[in-house]
């Protein structure tokens, strides 16, 4: 076991739980649709529409719970939550089990579980840098992806396991059993963190949309905020325009049975851990600028080997073209995270990560929307052409930006940086700290 998690008791339980959630998540992402094509007989356009609803609240609620974060402690909002997600994914089986489980009803479901997520994600994100020193919060971040994509890994194997020989529906219990291990992880972290302070102006008196606009400002009005926030709109847009017809391109075009997928998701997703392993490295010796164009441009171009999939060996392409876009996507993360952690005030830190995901999480829908949409006129095969050549444009937000002329991301938020149009002279010769 690593420094952190033998040392550290309460960061160990959030870990483990953390570790359960997304393996648990990575189970629905493959049953969910499963479900849809395989139980329900789902059209391609209502595979993409169920995809859009677990995103959905991010566009419908992501703002104001960015603010509601910032207000109150965050470990409530994440027990709350995960006991939300907990009884609604129980819930799927049984309504199979009476026959009252229709395309509307899984539907609801993505779209109530989709919510708790919006509050646990933004909660949790505010919540580590109270629980970790400043000195420990980069290895924690890669600790917590990488265990993530291993999560990922084994879950989405789990899935197409579970699919073939207990059915998909029955798959989303292993969820809920993952909810369940996530909430008493929860409940036995003994840190309490203070109650978020008020601010001189009477923070409590203020309105939600004043508070929600001084989160905008905050995104809008930073040239790094800005720039990674647009980036990942527009890669989140590609990204899930695709994820959302893998299950139907495998499946009806390929002609994989459903155990089948799961496993090829699963291996691709090694990728995954290979980013959060080499992250740190490749940032020590590039700089954390440099290392976020190779993550998020250099990498995500394999994205392009995926349309080629055929049966037999020509799975190993769409395994090429997975892993290469799962490696640049954790990698990057871990950059974007550590990069915000340092570098926003913390009592602003749930407005940020509310306000940058509502774009960044509210394109999500609006991809897999157009996914269906493509698919159904133009064909599964074509469509991911489309889609995937979306994933290294998107970078092209990256390489017009400042990020392309520093080696390092900036420590510390000055006032230059909510006008700058580049980088100072110090970051352009790479004084800026590493990780």
């Amino acid at each position: 076991m690593s420094g952190l998690l033998r040392r550290h008791r309460d960061f160990r339980l959030l870990w483990c739980g953390e570790t359960a959630g997304k393996f648990g998540a990575a189970v629905t992402n493959v049953a969910m649709p499963l479900v849809a094509v395989s139980t329900l007989h789902a059209s391609t356009f209502a595979v993409g529409l169920l995809a859009a609803a677990g995103w959905l609240p991010w566009l419908l609620i992501g703002l104001p719970v960015g603010v509601w974060v910032d207000r109150v402690r965050r470990r409530p909002l994440m027990l709350a939550s995960a006991a939300l997600s907990l009884a609604l994914f129980a819930a799927v089986p049984v309504l199979a089990r009476y026959g009252r489980l229709g395309l509307g009803a899984l539907l609801a479901v993505a779209l109530l579980t989709g919510g708790a997520a919006v509050v646990f994600q933004t909660a949790y994100s505010a919540y580590l840098p109270t629980l970790l020193d400043p000195a420990d919060q980069a290895e924690g971040n890669a600790k917590l992806h990488g265990s993530a994509s291993a999560a990922q890994i084994v879950g989405q194997g789990t899935a197409g396991l579970l699919a073939q020989l207990a059915g998909a529906v029955n798959g989303l219990l292993a969820n809920a059993g993952t909810f369940l291990i996530s909430l008493l992880c929860l409940l036995g972290i003994r840190h309490r963190e203070p109650r978020p302070a008020e601010r001189n102006d009477d923070r409590a008196a203020r309105s939600l949309p004043a508070e929600i606009a001084e989160g905008v400002r905050l995104v809008a009005g930073d040239v790094w905020f800005r720039t990674l926030t647009l980036f990942g709109a527009l890669s989140n847009l590609a990204l899930m325009a695709y994820q959302s017809l893998v299950a139907v391109f495998l499946v009806r075009e390929v002609g994989l049975p459903s155990g089948a997928v799961g496993g090829l998701l699963a291996l691709a997703g090694t990728g995954g851990i290979a980013g959060a392993f080499l992250v740190r490295r490749t940032a020590a010796r590039l700089g954390t600028a440099r290392a976020m164009l190779l993550y998020e441009l250099g990498l995500p171009s394999a994205a392009l080997l995926i349309p080629l999939t055929t049966q037999g060996a020509g799975t190993l392409l769409y395994v090429a073209g997975s892993f290469g876009v799962s490696a640049g996507v954790v990698g990057g993360n871990i950059l974007k995270v550590g990069f915000q952690q340092r570098y926003c005030p913390p009592s602003l830190l749930g407005r940020l990560v509310a306000s940058s995901a509502f774009l960044n999480y509210g394109t999500l829908p609006l991809g897999a929307l157009l996914g269906g949409a493509l698919g159904s006129a133009l064909g599964v095969r074509t469509a991911l052409w489309i889609a995937t050549a979306g994933v290294p444009l998107a970078a092209l937000t990256l390489v017009l930006s400042p990020v392309r002329t520093v080696r390092d991301f900036p420590e510390r938020r000055t006032d230059d940086a909510q006008h700058a149009t580049g980088p100072g002279p110090e970051e352009r010769d790479g004084a800026a700290a590493r990780n």
